[in-house]
């Protein structure tokens, strides 16, 4: 089995999700006769996140550039970021380090394909949501992608920063998440809802929501596990 590098810390809680579900997905998978072999960089999401929302995109690919070439010191043969928005760097992370890393925005958009669906709703950071870095692969693939207003998408945002990646979890939040989905269906009629945050899954999921959620972590999840075994 090849060895696992996750480049972690934005945030913890995605972070712990990743370690814990590919340990027992892999001990299942293999009748309890393997484990893998996981090593993490942990980086200070703080930092990060001042990278990113400060438009300081150079700095934030080096920073992960640094982190991935640890991982590949320490013997990782299958790499991943373990958050969406960091994908905002993806291509120049991948010509920096030289390292084919397994995307979070290719493996949703094969199994959003894979299910037949045209219409989605993405939800995320506010990054996620605003910019192209996750949307590119649907479009390409003629799949058409809905972002709430913009008061909902700072709702959003803000729920996310202050709660869920802090590991909060909210009935109110999740109502006013339900209140969103429902009304993007009225009017563009969505299909599904990508959960393109990686502690989304968190709060949502295909039985409290309206529409099935598509959870990057665990789609994410399933490709590492392809590739690793």
């Amino acid at each position: 089995m090849k060895k696992i590098g996750l480049v972690g810390g934005t945030g913890p809680e995605s972070t712990l999700m990743y370690y814990k579900e590919l340990n027992s997905r892999i001990d299942k998978i293999t009748d309890g006769k393997q484990m893998p072999e996981i090593v993490i960089e942990s980086l200070d999401f703080r930092k990060a996140w001042d990278y990113v929302s400060s438009g300081k995109y150079d700095l934030l690919k080096d920073y992960l550039s640094e982190k991935v070439r640890c991982l590949k010191k320490a013997g990782a043969e299958v790499i991943s970021l373990t958050a969406v928005t960091m994908h905002i760097v993806f291509e120049g992370l991948v010509n920096n380090t030289g390292v084919s890393l397994i995307s979070i925005p290719q493996a949703v958009c094969k199994e959003v394909k894979n299910r037949g669906y045209k219409k989605i709703l993405l939800l995320g950071t506010i990054f996620t949501m605003e910019q192209d870095y996750m949307k590119d692969d649907f479009r390409d693939a003629g799949i058409e992608v809905y972002i709430p207003d913009e008061n909902d998408r700072t709702l959003v945002a803000k729920r996310i920063f202050e709660e869920l990646e802090l590991g909060i979890v909210k009935e109110s939040t999740l109502k006013e998440f339900q209140s969103i989905i429902d009304k993007m269906q009225d009017q563009y009629g969505i299909e599904a809802v990508v959960l393109g945050c990686t502690e989304l899954p968190l709060l949502l999921n295909s039985e409290n929501c309206s529409v099935p959620c598509l959870d990057s972590v665990e789609i994410h999840i399933n490709d590492l596990i392809q590739e690793a075994l």
